[in-house]
């Protein structure tokens, strides 16, 4: 293939796996799922009942995988009986959704009824209008996912078959959402309260806030406010890791004996990332202050 024209495919790759990582990030912050949704849990012990939705159903890494490897079974089912590429990533897609939705509502209310005893009610409005945002966020992203890697294995003829290709990927997904998007939504957005570089210290724990700029907070209004920042920035570091990755090896392509140089310009990309992320802690440091003690936010003695 020329080189030319499989760069503009790793170029498309690269935009499916940033649609993909801004929908994941976003389905899970209407959710509260992964990290903050502790927080979540916690709130009613610590005397804070709330209108949030709480569906751990595992860490993120894991749950992507199994959404996205049944959809990329269902969608490889129909690709065997001549289905249409669309077709079949479309309704593959439909039946990831459609399962992410079936373990969103048993989680939700079996972590919400386990709380009862800390007087949070069971809001079945919340049930209501936050298990479809959730289905829809996720079929985006099992969606875009499966188109990633339909072109993986059946246009850059990668040796894994599409669903262990989906499930190797939506693995990374949820695991790129996990570490991304979690820290711009529970430490901003459920501790907003707090001064900015405190941490979340152990005083704070279920210290979440629970109105919203009009009215009491649901977990619809955290997506709201991480879709300007936190789903963008979560897409863009998913689709750098398929662009950059598949970039190097698509120029230095192995067939033609440059592997070893493809491991090399992999190391120097890991290098340079890690000095832009250095660069912009000290940025952030000195911009809104040094980060604080337990001291100095009067939490503890000094």
């Amino acid at each position: 293939m020329d080189i030319i024209l499989e760069m503009g495919i790793v170029a498309l790759m690269g935009a499916a796996a940033t649609v993909a990582g801004a929908a994941e990030d976003l389905e899970t912050d209407v959710g509260s799922q992964s990290n903050p949704n502790s927080q979540v849990q916690l709130a009613p012990q610590m005397g804070k009942p709330h209108r949030l939705y709480n569906k751990a159903i595992s860490g993120e890494a894991p749950a992507y995988g199994l959404w996205c490897s049944t959809a990329g079974v269902t969608a490889a089912v129909l690709l065997g009986v001549k289905a249409s590429p669309i077709v079949a990533i479309a309704l593959g897609s439909l039946v990831g959704a459609f399962l992410l939705g079936m373990f969103a509502i048993p989680a939700h209310l079996g972590r919400i009824a386990s709380q009862k005893r800390y007087n949070q009610p069971i809001y079945l409005d919340i049930l209501r209008t936050h298990v479809f945002p959730i289905m829809g966020h996720g079929y985006v992203a099992v969606f875009a996912t499966l188109v990633l890697c339909y072109i993986l294995h059946y246009m850059l003829l990668h040796p894994f078959t599409l669903p262990l290709l989906a499930l190797i990927w939506g693995i990374t997904l949820g695991a790129v959402g996990s570490s991304t998007g979690d820290v711009f939504y529970g430490a901003e957005r459920h501790f907003q309260q707090h001064e900015f570089g405190t941490g979340l210290n152990a005083a704070f724990s279920g210290d979440v806030v629970r109105k919203a700029e009009a009215g009491l907070r649901s977990s619809i209004d955290n997506a709201w406010f991480c879709s300007k920042f936190g789903g963008p920035v979560t897409g863009l570091t998913f689709g750098l890791i398929v662009f950059l990755d598949n970039w190097r090896t698509t120029v230095f392509h192995p067939d033609l004996g440059y592997g070893w140089y493809a491991v090399g310009l992999g190391v120097l990309i890991v290098i340079v990332l890690i000095m832009l992320n250095f660069m912009l802690e000290k940025y952030a440091r000195n911009t809104y202050g040094p980060y604080k003690t337990l001291e100095e936010v009067g939490e503890v003695s000094a």
